[in-house]
């Protein structure tokens, strides 16, 4: 180590990533040193890692390939702990100052695990020529909050694996709540601040989440289909009127090309960008959908709210892919925005991608979905692993030096936090003798006889059929059904 003295704001760096070091370890309540050191083989592994015995092989795992699978499949996390302490970190904030956080699912796909169970159809993209596929393997529900700024950097808060029986509207609100829950408790959002920020994509019912987390200081902004059908508030009532009163008013489609459900917009903005041109927003202030009893809402009590939001729609000149950009519609839950906080809005939105180049990172340089495990609970520790992985590289930010390839442009010296979180990852082998090490030498040992050679396996593993295992109801003729 250097005799110059670091500054101050490097050695707090410092000492906070030993903390969440010594933290994690002790959230490790089974095969805690193998687990440990598995983490920072992760993290200091030459290049992407391609297979889990592979990381036996680096000189930060102490221990041999057997120890290795054993810690992953008989391990154990105290997951309550450990979620405490990654929000208790420091976390990201937008530009208006407030927390920002995206909710999104990422598959660990699994085609030909016959005898894993638990598995799902999940969607992917770009696997086959078909731009829609389903394939076996394991959904995860991930939150994380977001930067400002052009950066790939995310801070990954929570993730929960979808099980066949679960409902993912229930299990995405239940989980954004603990997340929200757990910042509130860290001081991360006090009484007086902006209300933290959830962004979703289509796949996601925003009226549901507005609903179940109006008691929280949250504010949903998500995007809607272009085969949407929204309506606009209710005419006034006139004294002469006889009947029911209306509680939904005109529809406006947003795939009306011709524009004529359309009312004026309450508020029309032009913002000049870099990467995207120009880009105009409309909008449409108390604008709420029609629900109905179906889906999420077929087990509602009571009469369906109506949950008054701001209608969106962005237009760009380009895309960096060079295609021809489509207009985006995105729901608010806050009824009257003004123009600066529409502006405010669409850009946060643009950085939930951000979240997609974290999902890359995961899988094809962490090795996220490179293990073949059978048993998914042993998926769920090797998950945590990751995330934890990605979180020490978070905190290691602006502390490592940047070792570029010589084809490669080198990082601005004078703003080392803007390091990719590759190239974080590939100083932290010279970062680690500077911060703690909980984990224990191993013990000197035999291993075990293990199966006599030529012996055959008497007991094979059942096989586990793909899918739900709860038919839920869909409407209200499949809900009389159940029911007898």
């Amino acid at each position: 180590m250097s005799s110059v003295p670091d500054p101050a704001g490097r050695v707090e760096s410092l000492r906070r990533l030993a903390g969440f070091r010594e933290e994690f370890y002790g959230c490790l309540t089974r095969r805690a040193d193998a687990l440990f050191e598995l983490t920072d083989a992760v993290l200091c592994a030459d290049g992407p890692v391609d297979s889990l015995v592979g990381l036996s092989l680096t000189a930060e795992h102490r221990r041999g390939h057997g120890a290795l699978y054993d810690a992953v499949n008989h391990g154990r996390l105290e997951l309550a702990r450990l979620r405490r302490a990654v929000a208790a970190l420091p976390v990201p904030l937008a530009a208006d100052g407030r927390i920002v956080l995206a909710v999104d699912v990422s598959a660990w796909l699994r085609r030909e695990a016959h005898t894993s169970p638990d598995r799902l159809y999940c969607h992917v993209t770009g696997q086959t020529r078909a731009q829609d596929q389903r394939v076996p393997g394991w959904p995860y529900s991930i939150v994380a909050a977001l930067e400002t700024g052009a950066t790939s950097w995310t801070a990954l808060l929570d993730a929960v694996r979808l099980g066949p029986a679960d409902d993912e509207t229930a299990v995405s609100c239940a989980q954004v709540r603990e997340v929200v829950d757990r910042l509130i408790t860290a001081g991360h959002w006090r009484e007086g601040d902006p209300p933290i920020l959830i962004v979703t994509d289509s796949g996601y019912d925003s009226a549901r989440l507005t609903h179940d987390l109006r008691d929280l200081p949250v504010e949903i902004l998500g995007r809607l289909r272009s085969s949407r059908v929204m309506r606009l508030p209710a005419p006034a009532r006139t004294p002469t009127t006889i009947g029911r009163p209306r509680h939904h008013g005109p529809e406006l489609r947003l795939s009306d090309e011709t524009r004529t459900t359309w009312p004026q917009p309450t508020h029309h903005t032009h913002t000049a960008t870099s990467r995207y041109g120009t880009a105009q927003t409309r909008t449409w202030n108390r604008v709420h959908p029609r629900l109905t009893r179906r889906a999420a809402w077929i087990s509602h009590t009571g009469p369906l709210p109506i949950l008054e939001g701001t209608l969106l729609r962005l237009t760009v000149d380009r895309v960096p892919s060079g295609q021809n950009p489509k207009p985006i519609w995105l729901w608010c839950s806050t009824p009257d925005l003004t123009a600066a906080q529409v502006d405010l809005l669409w850009q946060a939105y643009l950085r939930r991608f951000d979240l997609e180049h974290t999902f890359r990172l995961l899988k094809q340089t962490l090795g996220w979905t490179r293990p073949r495990l059978r048993d998914p609970n042993a998926a769920d520790t090797w998950t945590w692993l990751i995330l934890t992985a990605h979180t020490q590289l978070r905190l290691a930010r602006g502390l490592t030096d940047d070792l570029h390839r010589p084809w490669e442009r080198p990082a601005d010296p004078t703003r080392p936090e803007r390091l990719s979180p590759a190239r974080v990852r590939r100083g932290f082998r010279n970062l680690r003798p500077k911060t703690s090490h909980p984990a224990q030498a191993p013990k000197p040992t035999r291993p075990g006889p293990g199966r006599p050679p030529g012996s055959p396996n008497r007991h094979r593993a059942p096989r586990h059929d793909v899918g739900k295992t709860i038919h839920r109801a869909r409407n209200q003729a499949d809900q009389q059904k159940r029911e007898g």
